[in-house]
């Protein structure tokens, strides 16, 4: 057990019961210099984080957090009680304790919080439980791991680990997201039996073995037995795999420019550091890493192939045009549907399923080109690799060598970060203009549509007003007629005075009706009602299509 006696006196101490309210940089308690705080600092608009950060320096640089896979809300709180310090969501479910017995807590210079009896015993501090940071007199012991982050915003799991294992070996894995599982190795340190990572106030970084002490070449920088007066410092293991040392010099009165300077680092190229089939390598599926100025790992898009989410480079990267059919009979030729891309020191190692010795350039291009499996050729020293989706270990170093030729899509690829495509130009230019065309003709199709429609609906409005709504009148038993009187069938044949022709039971005269208008009707006037009249009367109305009126 450590005694916290003799940092007590230099230390602002948290009494019981004190309670602080999750807002905008709310602090429980600093440091006695006011270089380190402890309470809820807001990540971006998701939530608070209960952390311990840099006071002074602008960034307010997150060192150590609490609750880095479920941020809070406003109005959630931190309560330190005998029983521990609780952290509670604003409905107050418990998310995060720690300690028992406690009779107060500090926060020390050394940036080291903790819970202590009365006794002054330290009942637990925040070094034995590091998340992605190492600060100067923090140790590691062996089993203990920390994982990075998974982004600069996003303080969850990310996808690297490191690890002092039992044997004494620190290493560096993938994980096996969203599993918390580990994957590979792709860093170690030599193989000597140590017990803990230090990081001693003079700003080494080394591995210590029980049987003495040495330097491992893990992080180190210049002996400095100042350092710890002059300078900020801070080991962290960020989010893109790379163990990194950082030191920011301190301002007399805030005067001056905050920047944190990185030492050194581990690995020296994460780029090309990985190199297993099972993940997607240092960046996402389909995409590739290359070290910058600064000497980061940035991931890119080959051409055509966008970021399926610019704001999650990790997600990888999506063709948007059509891959090659490996139907035979399609209408056109493969080389009028796709190109190549060609990039300088470029490859997916371990997306390989065919390899080819003593060759040429152009036969490489040609082999992927007639393969609709093929979605990129490389081609180095004589020998030509096929290698197919989704591509994996992507990176672009001077190491590499070769060239690398992606297989895009003519029509309707677009050009996105990384690489050059002399082939794409003139196929945007066409792509342009054929998609303005389409809209046009479209615009112009769809007018005359509404056009034609507008017509046909003002046609049958005119067309139902001359209709007239005839009164109700009785009707000829088992046929769909209109029946009239005498008077009003005398009045239209102006009295039968016209006759038209006639039959074996009746006269048939010309008339004239208005329903609506002017029609010209048949009147049949029948000498005798009988049952062969009024058959042969039905099976005329039948036949005839012009409007026959019986009365």
């Amino acid at each position: 057990m450590l005694i916290c006696s003799t940092t007590a006196q230099s230390q602002k101490n948290v009494s019981l019961g004190s309670l602080l309210i999750a807002q905008n940089n709310s602090l429980l308690c600093e440091s006695s210099s006011g270089e380190f705080a402890f309470g809820f600092q807001r990540v971006g608009k998701e939530g608070f984080l209960l952390s311990i950060w840099c006071n002074k320096i602008p960034q307010r640089t997150i060192v150590w957090s609490a609750n880095r896979n479920g941020l809070v809300q406003e109005g959630s709180k931190v309560e330190l009680t005998q029983f521990g310090l609780f952290l509670k969501d604003q409905k107050g479910n418990q998310i995060w304790n720690a300690g028992t017995g406690v009779a107060y807590a500090a926060m020390p210079d050394t940036r080291n919080f903790v819970l202590a009896n009365e006794g002054s015993v330290c009942l637990w501090e925040s070094f034995n439980e590091p998340t992605d940071t190492l600060l100067p007199t923090q140790s590691f012991p062996q089993g203990r791991l920390r994982v990075v982050r998974y982004s600069e915003t996003n303080y969850s799991s990310g996808k690297f680990q490191l690890i002092l294992q039992t044997n004494g070996v620190l290493a560096l894995y993938t994980r096996k997201l969203p599993l918390e599982t580990r994957n590979y190795v792709y860093w170690k340190s030599n193989n000597r039996t140590v017990d803990r990572l230090i990081f001693d106030q003079s700003g080494f970084v080394y591995l210590e073995s029980k049987k003495g002490t040495f330097l491992d070449a893990v992080l180190l920088r210049s002996n400095d037995s100042s350092a710890q007066e002059k300078l900020y410092q801070r080991a962290v293991f960020e989010q893109d795999g790379v163990f990194r040392h950082y030191v920011c010099l301190k301002k007399d009165n805030n005067q001056g420019s905050w920047k944190w300077n990185t030492v050194k680092f581990i690995p020296s190229n994460i780029c090309t550091s990985i190199l297993k089939q099972d993940g997607p390598g240092a960046c996402g599926f389909n995409s590739y890493c290359s070290l910058g100025n600064d000497l980061r790992p940035k991931c890119h898009c080959p051409n055509g192939c966008p970021f399926i989410n610019p704001n999650d480079e990790k997600k990888g990267c999506k063709r948007i045009f059509d891959a090659q059919t490996c139907n035979k009979n399609h209408s056109r030729n493969v080389d009028d549907l796709f190109c190549f891309d060609s990039m300088e020191n470029t490859d997916w190692p371990q997306s390989e399923y065919d390899h080819f010795q003593l060759t040429t350039e152009d036969w490489c291009i040609l082999a992927c080109l007639s393969d609709c499996f093929c979605a990129v050729a490389v081609f180095r020293n004589g020998e030509c690799w096929k290698r197919k989706v989704p591509l994996t270990n992507g990176r672009t170093d001077p190491s590499v060598g070769g060239k690398a030729m992606i297989k895009i899509g003519k029509y309707n690829s677009t050009s996105n970060s990384g690489g050059s495509s002399k082939n794409l130009a003139k196929e945007d230019d066409s792509r342009l203009v054929l998609i303005g065309s389409v809209l046009l003709s479209g615009s112009v199709f769809l007018n005359i549509l509404l056009l034609l429609a507008a017509c046909f609906i003002l046609f049958r409005f005119k067309w139902k007003a001359k209709l007239v709504q005839l009164p109700n009148h009785r009707v000829t038993n088992g046929m769909n007629l209109r029946s009239f009187t005498y008077e009003e069938l005398e009045k239209a044949t102006n009295g039968f005075s016209e006759q038209l022709g006639s039959g074996a039971f009746g006269t048939v005269f010309k008339g004239v009706l208005t329903l609506g208008g002017r029609n010209l009707v048949a009147v049949k006037k029948l000498d005798n009602m009988t049952r062969e009249s009024e058959q042969e009367l039905k099976e005329e109305v039948s036949a005839s299509d012009a409007p026959i009126i019986r009365f």
